[in-house]
């Protein structure tokens, strides 16, 4: 399993909620239908104010994201109970969330779905980082590098989460771990 993750940061600060994360007129298309899924990603994060995020997540006319690393403040997540929100992010090639703590329903869902990893910071990272700042994620070491000032900060270890996510959310990891029988063929 991948453990850094690296380019540049998406910033965004406190109380993220899902209506920001994906708004509910996409909530209809269905993750497990390839395209859909793929449409999913072009929509996340398409509900932030455009006076607060002027640098949209995913460009226009895009499905995927050049930021695989989102730096958040404190809640993000929260609204909210929809599976679709780290579902849209992981589709849109988001690898990571970083915040100072997570709304429970998401974090949860980011476990279940295995799209992302949910990484907390004691530190308030979003007033360090822009967006556009390179970052390395090492999920190993529990670290973040701000790349421009060289500057490492303590990230939370992800302990008994981390195997699920590894696996591609809690099925998998439950067929892989002998808990459920493997997908018939």
């Amino acid at each position: 399993m991948q453990s850094t993750f690296s380019g540049p940061v998406y910033v965004v600060g406190d109380n993220i909620d899902t209506d920001q994360i994906i708004p509910a007129q996409y909530l209809n298309l269905v993750p497990t239908i390839a395209e859909e899924y793929e449409k999913l990603g072009s929509f996340a994060l398409c509900g932030l104010p455009d006076d607060t995020n002027p640098v949209r997540f995913v460009q226009e006319g895009r499905m995927d994201t050049e930021y695989p690393i989102v730096i958040a403040g404190r809640n993000f997540g929260c609204g909210s109970s929809r599976e679709h929100a780290p579902i849209a992010m992981g589709a849109a090639e988001c690898q990571c969330v970083v915040a100072e703590s997570f709304a429970r329903i998401f974090f949860r869902n980011c476990v279940a779905t295995g799209e992302l990893y949910p990484i907390e910071c004691g530190d308030r990272l979003c007033d360090v980082f822009k967006t556009g700042d390179l970052a390395t994620v090492d999920i190993d070491a529990n670290t973040i590098r701000h790349h421009a000032t060289n500057r490492t900060y303590s990230l939370k270890p992800l302990g008994e989460v981390r195997p699920v996510v590894d696996a591609g959310g809690i099925f998998e990891y439950a067929r892989q771990t002998g808990m459920m029988p493997a997908k018939a063929a």
